[in-house]
């Protein structure tokens, strides 16, 4: 594991990808950085974080033997992860929101971005992506539903020994993939899944209203939501959103 700290740089991401093969870095490589001025989320949504207060950072995982079809357990096994180190951390409940937002309670305290090198029908590496919200109390009035470490518990934390638990525990879910445990990979999601199997109210990309329970994440990463009229239908990211939570 090496560690790359810097002070401020447009996107942790975007560094990693572009000095992944032109120095040869080796499997978890990790950039950190105090401030992104370009942080980036699903879709090219904004990730904000204040100054020296949070965590944000990648890590390029390589690969051997990982096919492209099963992209969808990589996002599985990171939000698993990042979730893992967090649940000791205070006395509240996380969640995984599809497909891999990390939840306290309700609200947003985590951000995966995952950007995948190919070859041919494999993944040969990977770029993952994190913004983790650690001691900032105060957000944009624009950003609903978002909260903190320090705002559940009231303490600081330590942003460099959350790093490392973060890696580890990351890890330790991506070795399901190496040793293709992918079954194990997708109950252990499908438990920690928000409104997993409860009805909930949902809006669609044409602002339609309706009331629907997830019931599966496709082998392609598509939600699997069972209308009213037990009729199903997949969506894909961005394609839906919880009405209120």
């Amino acid at each position: 594991m090496k560690i790359i700290k810097l002070n401020a740089i447009d996107s942790t991401n975007s560094y990693l990808k572009e000095n992944a093969i032109k120095n040869n870095l080796e499997s978890y490589t990790i950039v950190v950085a105090d401030k992104q001025t370009s942080g980036r989320g699903q879709l090219g949504t904004v990730w904000e974080s204040d100054l020296g207060k949070n965590l944000t950072f990648s890590v390029l995982v390589k690969f051997v033997d990982f096919e492209i079809t099963r992209q969808f357990y990589l996002s599985m096994a990171v939000a698993l992860g990042v979730l893992a180190a967090l649940k000791n951390k205070w006395d509240t409940k996380y969640y995984i929101k599809w497909p891999n937002d990390i939840l306290a309670d309700k609200d947003k305290i985590a951000g995966i971005l995952i950007e995948n090198s190919i070859s041919g029908n494999f993944i040969k590496n990977t770029v993952i992506g994190i913004g983790l919200n650690v001691n900032q109390i105060s957000f944009s009035k624009e950003i609903e539903n978002v909260t903190s470490l320090k705002k559940i518990s009231g303490i600081d934390f330590d942003r460099d020994q959350l790093l490392l638990d973060l890696i580890n525990s990351i890890a330790s879910y991506i070795k399901y993939i190496d040793a293709k445990k992918f079954s194990q990979l997708k109950m252990e999601y499908m438990n920690l899944l928000f409104k997993y199997q409860i009805p909930a109210m949902f809006i669609d990309n044409k602002d339609l209203v309706f009331i629907g329970k997830i019931i599966d994440v496709s082998a392609e990463g598509q939600l699997v939501v069972e209308l009213e009229n037990e009729k199903t239908r997949k969506f894909n990211l961005k394609e839906i959103k919880f009405a209120s939570r």
